[in-house]
């Protein structure tokens, strides 16, 4: 009869511990494109926050097309679990946002990619409406988009992403638009000499880049929040960050006096 009982106590303590360790899978969308530092920052990141929270997981991949828009509306499937993207008022009711920005905000300063040969079209530009004399082009379901169009600028949308840098490279756009964290990576895959990011001008609007979490999966969110959160008081967010993106921050043209920062609104952005 002891050794039973030590038997089923030695059964039960065994189930405990597996089920204390146990991590929960989580299906995350990847798109089909080049892969970036900042997408291993991203999976990094969110990896740290969910051992914070003491919530360790199983990170899955699932490739998808990169169309943003129909991602979120796929987390309402049981395929996907999880998707990273810039955040607007109808992107927060297809999911659970977490609202930690993710890139500090700089995925909202935007330098513009050019043609090498357009550079001088660029020289005397300062303000909004001398730029709205030019054409960028953007990603035909990106929050960006809108912000571009309803600040009085030119924008052609477009579904492709790897080929919006051939309609640069081409001239058959003046500029395309990227933000600090992602130019230099951006361009350095795309080696393209053609490219080139103009030296006396940048864009910039309020915007965040969060993580979105199916409706399915509550108590994941808030784990999640909950990590982001430890990770942001005891500084391993920053120290994360700088690690991923301090070298190409300080490789942007735009340390020189002179240069000038046109700044939009964005209507489509509630911290």
């Amino acid at each position: 009869m002891t050794k039973y009982f030590f038997s089923l106590v030695s059964l039960f303590v065994m189930l405990y511990v597996n089920n204390t360790h146990a991590q929960q899978a989580i299906n995350i969308a990847q798109e089909q494109r080049p892969q970036y530092k900042r997408d291993e920052y991203l999976t990094t990141l969110l990896t740290l926050a969910l051992n914070a929270a003491e919530q360790p997981a199983k990170l899955n991949t699932v490739n998808v097309h990169p169309h943003q828009q129909r991602t979120l509306i796929a987390l309402d499937s049981d395929a996907i679990d999880l998707y990273w993207s810039m955040t607007s008022p109808d992107r927060e009711t297809l999911a659970i946002p977490i609202k930690v920005p993710l890139f500090k905000g700089y995925i909202g300063k935007r330098a513009l990619v050019t043609q090498q040969a357009f550079l001088n079209r660029f020289e005397n530009i300062t303000t909004l409406d001398q730029l709205a004399s030019f054409t960028a082009v953007q990603g035909h379901d990106w929050p960006d988009t809108k912000i571009l169009a309803s600040n009085g600028l030119s924008v052609r949308p477009l579904a492709n992403y790897e080929a919006m840098f051939g309609l640069v490279a081409n001239g058959r756009v003046d500029y395309f638009p990227r933000s600090f964290i992602e130019v230099n990576s951006e361009l350095i895959q795309v080696n393209n000499k053609a490219l080139v990011i103009v030296p006396n001008i940048y864009i910039s609007y309020p915007s965040a880049f969060y993580y979105f979490v199916t409706k399915r999966k509550p108590e994941l969110a808030d784990a999640l929040y909950k990590g982001l959160e430890i990770m942001q008081k005891n500084g391993s967010f920053d120290a994360l960050f700088m690690k991923y993106f301090s070298a190409d921050l300080k490789a942007l043209p735009f340390e020189s006096e002179g240069v000038i920062e046109i700044k939009l609104d964005n209507p489509y952005f509630k911290p």
